[in-house]
């Protein structure tokens, strides 16, 4: 956890392994995260910044925690979907993301949805939502039990 700095929040991004994965950020050094539409999800975009550090977790087959990275930026518009909120707001934000580190165990949604600390947690509750704040007790766990 070196670098970890209590003042940030942690987010859980979620992405389909085989459309990108933390390998391919891992080799990339550097993504746009993108393609989020979910309202719910994207408020929780708006609120990232720079230097909050974001638990990728893979979706699909996998469902489990792949690695921790960084919000290299904080949220801009996706120059693709520039549009905007009838209040305003930025409707498809984005941010740019870097790798930290790729989990060194697996720690899957069955196995978290199995641990009473996370039954309500937004990824045992919300399924379907992709971006989400991720509480810091249940950060602190989540991190050790996937290696992080």
């Amino acid at each position: 956890m070196s670098g970890y700095d209590l003042a940030m929040t942690t987010y859980l991004c979620k992405s389909e392994p085989d459309d990108y994965s933390y390998a391919d950020l891992a080799r990339d050094k550097k993504t746009v995260w993108d393609g989020v539409a979910n309202p719910q999800a994207c408020i929780h975009i708006r609120a990232v910044r720079k230097g909050d550090e974001i638990l990728i977790y893979h979706t699909g087959n996998e469902k489990r925690i792949a690695g921790l990275g960084v919000a290299a930026s904080d949220p801009y518009p996706d120059p693709k979907r520039p549009e905007l909120t009838a209040k305003g707001d930025v409707k498809f934000p984005v941010f740019d993301i870097k790798p930290v580190k790729e989990a060194t165990k697996t720690i899957t949604l069955k196995e978290i949805k199995a641990d009473d600390r996370f039954a309500d947690f937004a990824l045992v509750k919300q399924s379907r939502l992709s971006v989400m704040p991720v509480p810091k007790k249940l950060d602190t766990a989540l991190r050790k039990l996937a290696g992080l």
